[in-house]
Parts: structure tokens; C-alpha cells; sequence
């Protein structure tokens, strides 16, 4: 068999709140009548993800496909950046923003008819201070939230919320200054983001309408208010309205330079990193080649957040039964 039709499946198996047990037999059950030979790799510490997608790209392998959350996906992903080989996302995390973007299934099952079809797209991705990011890379109320749910012991929806509310009562936001575009503004923020995709993750939309085929990253400032403004932003991020909202400023960029007073906590991807006072953001136009469903419904305001909400409640549902 030539290494072409050898999908290399990488799991984290401590990635979100799910079992991974039983996952190789279920890729093998669907891919193997597809001519597909399944290399099956589990992750045992941080850097494990971009050092055996490595191999699978040395090997001239056929794709190699990606069992965990966004920081498993960014991982994988970063070794895979101007290869010819394509990432496939199977779900599971916490968050799962760039495969709910994508328009992935968050259902392992449902995902793997994606990696079936082989419909492959050339997407982009985002890098700060030369290091990447596929989904968003922020600073601010964002990063100090994810350096805090970091240190939580359960991860999930509602250790998250926990975190970003204790988080919330002692946040003072920073002053920045962006360069982008051939213009400078300096604010006062409480979170800058830079999104290659459109959501953090669990559908909270922090720029709707992003792509990921545009060559350009949307820039999302979110001004310091009072709690009921940053209840209305709540509410906003979770229905698609947050483009609308008057605490919000946003653009686009190909490239673009974020100045703070000091260097300080960031995140990729979710995941919790220090940045220097001077952050380089540019986008990597079409360098990843990624399995994509064949059609992307257009984003609609609260629509799809709820076509997406009733989703996850029936993968949620047919998962309780399957365990029965």
C-alpha cells in the first residue's frame, strides 16, 4: 500500500469531558472501505500532536486527522502548515471552535462522513509573533480567562463560565494600540481579538462573519463597560449580534501590529501562553489544506447559533442512548 493511502489518527485522550475509547475501531469501521490504512497515534504530553503529524508529512502520508480540542487541532495543524498533507478534525474537546466553523459535525460518527467525501480547501491561518493560530489568538479579559480555566482541574462548559465570572469581578482592562491598514488606534480594551475563524468555541460567535478562505483575519475590539453592557455582550456573543454591538469595533486585515504597555498573558487557540509587548499578527492565505463538508450554510443572526444549539442537544441525546 503506498504511504498516499495512509491517514495517520492522532488522539489526545485527555481532550474534553468524552471517552476516546473505541474511537480507532470507529475511523477503521468507516474509512477502511474507503482504500484508507489507519496509523493509530495516541498523545501523551504537550508537543506530542505537531512531532507525529511530522512524521506523517516525512512519510508523505494521506492526511492526518485530529481526535481532541482546539489545542490538540493547533497542535497537529502546525506541522501539517505548507505540506500537501490535509488535516482532518474529529471533535473532541471542550470547544471545538474551528471544526464548529468549518462546519464540522461535533459528533465523532457524523465527522468521519466529512473525511469521507475528501473534500479538501486550501484555508488559511493566523500567526503571532511567528507562531500559529487557526482560530483566534487574543488578548485581555479572553487570556486571563484561559490562563485561569487552565488551572482548573475539571474541564467543560460550566468550569469555563466559572472561571470567566471569578475572572470578571478583578479584570481592569489595558490600553492598546493597533497598526493595521495604514492606520493606528489606540483604545482602551477590555479584550482584543484576532480571529482567523469565527468562534472561540460552544458557538459563542466573537466574529461572525470571518473565513477562513479570505486571506484576511478579523480584528475584534471590545471596549471596557459595566456589567449589564458586558451582559448584553454575553448575550450578543452567543446569538451573532456582537458585530452590532456599540462596545464593539472591528475590521479586517491582512497583517497588523497590537502594541501593549508590557508583555503579559495571551491566548492560541484557548490555550494559555505569555506574549511579548509587541505582537506581529498576519495571515497565512491557503497554507493548510483541511477536509471540509462540500457546502457551509450562510451565517444568520441567532439562526444559526440555534440550528447549532439543537444540534449539540441531539448529539448530546443520541450519545446518552448509545452508552445505555
Amino acid at each position: 500500500m503506498r504511504n498516499s493511502d495512509t491517514l495517520m489518527l492522532i488522539i489526545n485522550p485527555i481532550s474534553g469531558t468524552n471517552s476516546k475509547e473505541g474511537l480507532p475501531e470507529m475511523v477503521e469501521s468507516a474509512l477502511l472501505p474507503k482504500g484508507y490504512a489507519i496509523e493509530v497515534r495516541y498523545t501523551t504530553c504537550q508537543g506530542d500532536a505537531t512531532r507525529l503529524a511530522r512524521i506523517a508529512v516525512e512519510k508523505g502520508y494521506g492526511g492526518v486527522l485530529a481526535a481532541g480540542g482546539d489545542g490538540t487541532i493547533n497542535e497537529t495543524a502546525v506541522a501539517l502548515c505548507g505540506s500537501s498533507v490535509p488535516l482532518g478534525i474529529i471533535p473532541a474537546g471542550s470547544g471545538n471552535g474551528l471544526a464548529r466553523h468549518i462546519g464540522i459535525p461535533v459528533d465523532p460518527r457524523l465527522s468521519l462522513k466529512v473525511i469521507e467525501q475528501g473534500h479538501i480547501v486550501d484555508c488559511d491561518y493566523g500567526t503571532v509573533n511567528d507562531r500559529p493560530f487557526f482560530c483566534t489568538f487574543g488578548v485581555g479579559f479572553d487570556a486571563a480567562v484561559s490562563h485561569r480555566f487552565a488551572r482548573q482541574k475539571r474541564r467543560g462548559k460550566l468550569s469555563y463560565i466559572r472561571s470567566a465570572i471569578s475572572e470578571y469581578v478583578s479584570y481592569h482592562p489595558q490600553t492598546y494600540t493597533i497598526s493595521a491598514n495604514g492606520h493606528i488606534i489606540t483604545e482602551e480594551a477590555f479584550i482584543v481579538a484576532v480571529c482567523n475563524a469565527s468562534q472561540y468555541g460552544n458557538n459563542a460567535y466573537i466574529a461572525p462573519e470571518a473565513s477562513i478562505t479570505d486571506g484576511l483575519l478579523d480584528i475584534t475590539v471590545v471596549h471596557a463597560g459595566n456589567p449589564v453592557d458586558a451582559a448584553v455582550m454575553g448575550v450578543d456573543l452567543l446569538t451573532g449580534y456582537i458585530n452590532r454591538n456599540t462596545m464593539i469595533h472591528t475590521f479586517r486585515a491582512p497583517a497588523a501590529v497590537i502594541y501593549r504597555t508590557g508583555e503579559g498573558p495571551a491566548h492560541i487557540d484557548g490555550e494559555p501562553v505569555m506574549m511579548d509587548d509587541i505582537m506581529d499578527v498576519r495571515c497565512r492565505r491557503g497554507a493548510l489544506r483541511i477536509f471540509t463538508p462540500g457546502s457551509k450554510p450562510r451565517f444568520q443572526p441567532i439562526l444559526t447559533p440555534v440550528r447549532s444549539m439543537i444540534s449539540d442537544i441531539g448529539i448530546a441525546l443520541t450519545n446518552i442512548l448509545r452508552k445505555r
